[in-house]
């Protein structure tokens, strides 16, 4: 399965904890805890969590039923961002997070490509009808 990128994130912002305990890295340049504070990591591992639980199902289900599941879990990941001031999700998260939501559809046996041509879009943009961040 895809790593999730909030267990990705969540390695990162424990590595560099441990860093900053051994004496590493300086506490001024500790801010991996600050751009995922745990409340981000935990919502969006649990929204991601959801989303495979969905995505598992959906083999053999029409177009609909998979925009519905793509849907549903860029709105979570919407109310994350705004729950985090808008900010929880920047760029490379916003890539990550895309790129994860189509890797578990593919890994679920969902053609993306095929599913993004029948509506008339590329696989890059099967989140947009619905992303904020």
């Amino acid at each position: 399965m895809a790593i999730r990128p909030s267990a990705r994130w969540r390695a990162l912002v424990d590595e560099q904890a441990a860093e900053l305990a051994a004496g590493a890295r300086t506490p001024s340049d500790a801010f991996l805890s600050e751009l995922f504070p745990e409340s981000l990591l935990a919502a969006t591992d649990g929204a991601l969590h959801a989303f495979e639980s969905e995505a598992g199902r959906l083999r053999d289900r029409d177009d609909e039923q998979v925009f519905e599941a793509v849907r549903r879990v860029v709105l979570a990941l919407n109310e994350i961002n705004e729950d985090h001031d808008g900010a929880g999700y920047e760029t490379e998260e916003r890539e990550e997070l895309c790129l994860y939501i189509d890797q578990a559809l593919t890994e679920y046996g969902i053609d993306v490509t095929a599913l993004a041509s029948r509506r008339g879009i590329s696989r890059t943009e099967i989140t947009d009808d619905w992303r904020d961040w």
